[in-house]
């Protein structure tokens, strides 16, 4: 009996270390949206390993069209894309069912985007709403889910040609539809008009969005409002300008933006062409990283002081490619990994927890045109 458990004793260890493992190596479902303009395929689904940082290509589409930006349903049961296409042809939003047993994805229906070259699209958690920017014609329009996945025509369009300043020949260019933590409120950063846009929103209207008088925050002229997220605790709103390529820091009270702190993504005394594109928060809110295209093609990355919301510039690093459009931090926290639109790759760096710091692993994915990337655990 006592060499029996002697015997159990010594595999405890190695029990321990299978656990350990097991749990530090969780697998993700990777997905990638492109434009197909030149040898692409549409939407592409990797393997993603959070502890080795290898991807390995599973499925994708064969024919669809400019399928640039994603969403993935909160149940992970679908799969939502903007299809980007313009002039003649104006743009489009896709639904498809996600088969996770065969990996796939199946088509469900199109419908109209309610504009020109959409650019961004978001779902509300239970699914029942879906809300896209439209760049090129400055709309922003809402659409009711049905209860098969399938998107009904929209239910609201909102032009943001009503905000511009009397007299002013601005453009509006919605860049993005971010519902807000409690979902009581849509975001559009509108490049175009500098303004960042929050409607109250009523998930039980049938045109559920109204303009607060005091939701409009107003940025320096030609900087671009492009993208936004949140503070971890809903606190804080960072803002991610294009043309100035600078964060803005606004605090969050239940609509209301008030700015705490400007700072640029760039080297003291860079003077080149700035590009913003993509910002995002660590999974443990204690680090931002934003991309900049331009002259520089770079991941900023920030420390976040979580009582006052302001960001400290630690250093940034090359994105070894052209145009980083976007990026993406695997739920783990343990790799950040960026789509390089125009060099055609999408490089992965092991991230440091602790400094928030990168390093380049030298894995890298080779797709044609890489514009947006999700994930999901398998």
């Amino acid at each position: 009996m006592d060499k029996k458990i002697n015997a159990l004793k010594n595999l405890i260890p190695f029990f321990l270390l299978f656990f350990l493992v097991s749990c530090s190596s969780k697998k993700y479902y990777l997905f990638i949206g492109t434009y197909t303009n030149t040898t692409s395929k549409g939407i592409y689904i990797y393997d993603f390993n959070s502890a080795t940082g290898e991807a390995t290509p599973i499925w994708n589409t064969d024919s669809v069209t400019n399928p640039s930006y994603l969403t993935i349903s909160k149940d992970e049961k679908y799969v939502y894309a903007v299809n980007e296409t313009n002039g003649a042809n104006p743009g489009r939003v896709t639904a498809y069912s996600f088969d996770k047993k065969n990996v796939k994805l199946n088509f469900i229906n199109t419908t109209a985007s309610g504009g020109d070259d959409p650019c961004y699209i978001s779902t509300t958690n239970d699914n029942k709403w879906l809300a896209v920017a439209n760049y090129t014609s400055g709309t922003a329009t809402l659409f009711r889910i049905n209860a098969d996945g399938s998107v009904a025509p929209y239910s609201e369009l909102v032009n943001d040609t009503i905000y511009r300043r009397p007299g002013a020949n601005k453009t509006p260019h919605v860049h993005e539809t971010v519902f807000s933590r409690d979902e009581k409120y849509l975001l559009t950063p509108d490049l175009g008009l500098d303004k960042l846009i929050v409607y109250k929103f009523d998930r039980n209207s049938k045109t559920p969005l109204t303009v607060p008088s005091t939701s409009i925050a107003q940025s320096a002229d030609s900087t671009g409002p492009r993208h936004i997220t949140f503070a971890k605790d809903g606190k804080f709103v960072y803002l991610m300008h294009e043309m100035g390529a600078n964060v803005t820091v606004y605090s969050w009270d239940d609509g209301k933006l008030t700015q705490v702190q400007d700072i640029g993504t760039f080297p003291k005394g860079f003077a080149g062409v700035k590009d913003g594109a993509e910002i995002m928060l660590s999974p443990d809110g204690k680090f931002l990283y934003a991309s900049d295209r331009g002259d520089l093609n770079l991941i900023a990355i920030f420390s976040i002081d979580t009582s006052s919301g302001k960001l400290i510039l630690k250093g940034t690093i090359p994105t070894e490619g052209k145009h980083p459009r976007n990026f993406i931090i695997d739920p783990s926290g343990n790799f950040l990994l960026v789509a390089n639109q125009d060099s055609e790759s999408i490089i992965i760096f092991k991230r440091d927890q602790e400094s928030g710091m990168l390093t380049n692993t030298g894995k890298q994915i080779h797709i044609p045109r890489p514009v947006c990337l999700q994930m999901i655990p398998e």
